[in-house]
């Protein structure tokens, strides 16, 4: 018997996974293996080197932290001029490096971790969905984070990876074919709001990723077999501005969305799973 946490991506809205992390261990609940995408990947590699409710706390403030505001949180200035060098993107990966680095260290391998530990990423020569499961754990991460446009693609053994939320953004499938036969998704909330047909040109493209998003969640849950139970957390429901285009720039809101994603999965574990 297994149990599963599987991280999903959502940008700065993975906050609401570390509210979700506190009710699990609240609730006894500790993970055997951590399956991440994106932001889902930087929380998970967190909780896969210390499975414990003292892992939340560690989220808790570097999600506070200055470093954290750093890895997005650039003037529209110093971004655009990074972008006319660059051509490709607005942010630079270092702060985001160091963040991982203060978490569970920078050479930490994934042999090394309490619990197996799977992120996934987007290659770009191979136009696949590729999962790392060993080597250097912040390399593997960074890949799985390098959110197209806003920060570089990450460079790993002559290939070229971006966001693995392109191609798998709640992916329980992968902890299913891994094994795990009890999963609770952590995931941001996308998939709890309606879509309406898009109005304006910055809409048009987060709608279709949207579809995308969702299509793939749905088809996973549709093929979960009898034997595995799958638990998804809700999270807390949405906050002003999370619709904007900037609202991935908006660390503001840290602390709400934890302690609301806490909240709601507590009352969801004290109904369905104790």
């Amino acid at each position: 018997m297994t149990t599963a946490f599987v991280l999903g991506g959502g940008g700065v809205r993975g906050a609401v996974e570390v509210g979700m992390l506190r009710a699990l261990f609240a609730a006894g609940i500790t993970p055997g293996l951590v399956v991440g995408t994106s932001i889902g990947a930087i929380n998970g590699a967190a909780v896969a080197a210390n499975p414990t409710a003292d892992v939340v706390d560690t989220l808790v403030d570097a999600w506070a932290s200055p470093t954290a505001n750093a890895v997005y949180g650039d003037s529209w200035a110093r971004q655009m001029q990074r972008l006319a060098r660059s051509r490709t993107h607005l942010n630079d990966p270092a702060p985001l490096r160091e963040l991982l680095g203060s978490i569970i260290g920078s050479e930490t391998q994934f042999s090394e971790l309490a619990v197996p530990l799977a992120v996934c990423a987007s290659s770009i020569e191979r136009a696949a969905e590729v999962w790392f499961d060993s080597g250097n754990v912040i390399d593997a991460v960074i890949a799985s984070a390098s959110v197209p446009a806003a920060l570089p693609p990450a460079l790993l053994n002559g290939e070229h990876f971006v966001d693995g939320g392109i191609v798998n953004s709640i992916p329980l499938g992968e902890a299913i074919s891994r094994g795990a036969t009890t999963v609770y998704v952590l995931q941001v909330g996308r998939i709890e709001e309606p879509l309406t047909v898009p109005t304006k040109p910055s809409e048009v493209a987060r709608v279709a990723f949207e579809i995308a998003r969702r299509h793939r969640f749905a088809r996973d849950m549709a093929a979960v077999p009898a034997a595995v139970s799958v638990h998804v957390l809700p999270y807390g429901g949405s906050h002003p501005g999370d619709d904007k285009f900037t609202a991935y720039r908006n660390l503001d809101a840290t602390h709400r969305r934890i302690q609301a994603a806490f909240e709601s999965s507590a009352a969801y574990l004290e109904e369905h799973v104790r």
